[in-house]
């Protein structure tokens, strides 16, 4: 994504603004959104292709049923299902708790992956009292590579069962040089009771 920059510094030297067509690199399309209603899953299972060469899933307000979960994701290729392509991962996180007493940033060895094929994990110890429920977002880049492995990473922000506020990264990628066509969202138990997941694909496909 290229970021459009004016030549001179000087604001006063600037004579005409740019395009439409000059600002398209960084544009976000809303092309899918789905709502959780004690769900199980939040899948996408369209518009990961090659019109793009990377994807922004924002998730806004995730709340699960059940206390003390794992907000997730993993994907799959073609028509498969399974959702259990082979990941590589880091995961690392700072805690700081309401009242104070606690704070901490450590890297995390129980939540990444050294080619595992389980859901990576985006946030975690979310709780489902009423006000609780975490948000954030994860970039996918070239989904569509036939020739590379593919990257992704993500932040996430959580209100969590301990009363106190996490701010999560992720960070790796799938190891698999066929073409990534569907993600899949879950909680590592029960159903995401409400909330929202926005896809997004940045920028016009860059030849």
């Amino acid at each position: 994504m290229a970021i459009k920059v004016a030549v001179n510094r000087a604001l006063t030297a600037i004579t005409a603004l740019p395009t439409a067509a000059a600002l398209t690199d960084g544009n976000l399309t809303l092309l899918t959104t789905a709502t959780a209603s004690s769900s199980a899953t939040l899948d996408f299972t369209s518009n990961i292709n090659s019109t793009y060469d990377s994807y922004v899933f924002k998730f806004i307000d995730m709340h699960p049923a059940t206390n003390d979960v794992t907000f997730g994701f993993q994907a799959d290729t073609g028509t498969n299902t399974s959702y259990n392509q082979t990941l590589t991962t880091t995961f690392f996180q700072a805690r700081h708790a309401e009242a104070g007493t606690s704070s901490s940033l450590a890297y995390t060895t129980n939540r990444d992956h050294a080619q595992g094929s389980g859901f990576q994990t985006l946030i975690y110890d979310v709780g489902n009292g009423n006000d609780e429920n975490c948000s954030g977002e994860l970039h996918l880049f070239q989904p569509s590579s036939a020739t590379f492995v593919k990257h992704f990473m993500s932040r996430a922000s959580n209100y969590g069962q301990a009363n106190e506020a996490a701010d999560c990264f992720a960070a790796g990628y799938f190891n698999t040089t066929t073409a990534l066509t569907r993600v899949r969202f879950k909680m590592s138990s029960g159903n995401t009771d409400a909330g929202t997941i926005k896809m997004y694909g940045v920028g016009p496909k860059q030849s």
